[in-house]
């Protein structure tokens, strides 16, 4: 069976994949409903946020039991499989990996059981900073994370060390030293519980269910359970949820800085973050890009689909006609046969085609989320001219990005970055465009309805609200020796923790200027 590659559905070059997502995480505690199906197409809402693997853990009250793989949602359960899962409770998770190798030991849940007989589930969300000091403690505790070598694994390992506590005193314990981004659904045998980090980088929110409750990345998944929203979890917040209700406890104060980014490009539009529905931000985030950036055009057109709202935002504001100028292929999704070489010039012509009637002769404006390398508007602005277009105006409903992000998003590294090495014109001339517009940070921060000190912009201005580890050891593969590092001056001496968890020399990594720190 093919299996899913990692790739978003609005990537269009295959050789060139864009910011990836985070990851979706749901939890539903519900006896008498089927849990199992409930929390796949919870997952399925969820399948936007992670395309690498899937996995559901179910619990009848006397076990646990997990099952998980590589391959998109509808790829990895089946209906004798979901049949097979039965219980009262239940968690899922869709994985894109931002820390550790896309392999089926780092897939999740991921499951421990104590030396007193509990299991221990668990899906995550995010992206922890201090991994390499999570994995020292598990070295020195000789706690084996089972082969996996994720920041989620390590979690499961800590939280199952104590078992002389209960999971909720241990969760207590161990969140406070977790630092980064996290939203977390766990489970043992009897109860659901739900887990959001101080800064409350990415969404988690709560619903009822007639009978119990569902705790989901997005409100989106809430909906298509049939789940009532009643709130968002809170940062520095554990819910837990068994027979006796819903409690809530805090384990840390709140400093909410919410991701910028789950606005512009990771949130589906029909969720809700903050009480803002994203797509209204995105059409408002248009108004403000067409205010800042006018055009004289004859046609506004958006990049499918994720340009959409926004084109449709910036021809209300300029009142110039919004149309479709190009299609793409619907099962753009997945690429599981690569193109041939002579094929592989076509690049974004495999996934997008121009409507040469609608943009023949025609001055457009094409709407898009976002520039990462360029070379993708690069071909939809010579596809385009190809096709007719007499003037190709290039508008983009996000700052550029400049720097990595380390709490949940894997973008392209910053030397692939276009913006961080040309100005705007020099961007402008590389895609080919007449003129180039970015929405402003001030606009697009407006646009959410939340005060700039709330949110998390550092993929834009390169101010890191959650501080950085010392030492720079930090990436993706930190746990596998070649951890992407946070600047490290290349005339400074670095070490990174190996997969056993001890420090061992590695190269000097070339990096841009030190990484501005808040």
């Amino acid at each position: 069976m093919p299996r899913g590659d990692g790739r978003l559905s609005h990537d269009l070059d295959p050789q060139q994949p864009g910011p990836q997502d985070a990851c979706g995480v749901f939890g539903v505690w519900a006896p008498g409903e089927e849990v199992a199906k409930l929390t796949y197409f919870g997952l399925y809402a969820l399948q936007h946020r992670g395309q690498e693997a899937a996995g559901i853990a179910v619990s009848d009250g006397s076990g646990v039991v997990v099952y998980k793989d590589l391959g998109l949602v509808a790829q990895v359960f089946d209906e004798p499989t979901l049949a097979s899962l039965r219980g009262h409770l239940a968690i899922g998770h869709t994985r894109y990996s931002t820390t550790g190798r896309s392999t089926w030991e780092n897939a999740q849940p991921s499951i421990r059981a104590t030396s007193a007989g509990t299991t221990i589930a668990l899906a995550h969300n995010g992206n922890l900073v201090n991994t390499a000091e999570l994995a020292r403690q598990t070295d020195v505790r000789q706690l084996d994370p089972a082969g996996a070598t994720s920041d989620s694994a390590l979690v499961t390992a800590l939280l199952a060390a104590r078992p002389d506590q209960s999971v909720e005193a241990a969760a207590l314990d161990v969140l406070p030293t977790l630092r980064g981004a996290f939203c977390l659904v766990f489970m043992d045998e009897t109860t659901l519980y739900a887990a959001r980090d101080p800064h409350g980088v990415h969404p988690l929110v709560l619903g009822r269910l007639e009978r119990g409750w569902v705790v989901a990345s997005e409100t989106a998944a809430l909906d298509i359970v049939g789940a009532g929203m009643v709130r968002e979890v809170e940062p520095g917040e554990l819910i837990a949820i068994d027979e006796h209700g819903l409690r809530s406890a805090r384990f840390a104060n709140p400093e909410p800085k919410g991701c910028l980014f789950e606005y512009v490009y990771l949130a589906r539009p029909d969720t809700a973050i903050a009480g803002r529905n994203i797509y209204a931000t995105r059409v408002e985030i248009g108004r403000r890009l067409a205010q800042e950036h006018p055009a004289e055009a004859d046609l506004v057109i958006p990049v499918p689909e994720s340009g959409t709202p926004a084109a449709i935002g910036f021809a209300e504001e300029s009142g110039i006609p919004y149309g479709a100028g190009l299609v793409k292929n619907a099962y753009v999704g997945r690429t599981f046969i690569q193109p041939s070489q002579s094929l592989r010039q076509l690049g974004v012509r495999l996934k997008l085609n121009p409507l040469r009637d609608n943009v023949r002769g025609k001055r457009l404006v094409v709407v898009d989320d976002t520039i990462v390398r360029g070379n993708t508007q690069r071909a939809i602005v010579r596809m385009l001219r190809e096709a007719g277009a007499v003037e190709v105006h290039v508008r983009i409903s996000a700052p550029p990005v400049s720097w990595p992000c380390f709490y949940g998003i894997d973008f392209a590294t910053r030397a692939e970055l276009i913006a961080n090495g040309l100005d705007n014109e020099g961007i402008r001339r590389s895609i080919g465009a007449d003129t180039l517009g970015y929405v402003s940070l001030a606009g697009l921060v407006a646009a959410t309805g939340q005060p700039r000190t709330r949110l998390c912009r550092a993929c834009f201005d390169g101010e890191y609200p959650i501080e950085l580890p010392a030492g720079n050891v930090i990436g993706k593969h930190v746990l596998e020796g070649v951890g992407r590092r946070a600047a490290v001056p290349e005339d400074q001496p670095s070490e990174e923790i190996g997969a056993a968890g001890h420090a061992s020399a590695a190269p000097k990594v070339p990096e841009p200027p030190a990484l501005h720190r808040s």
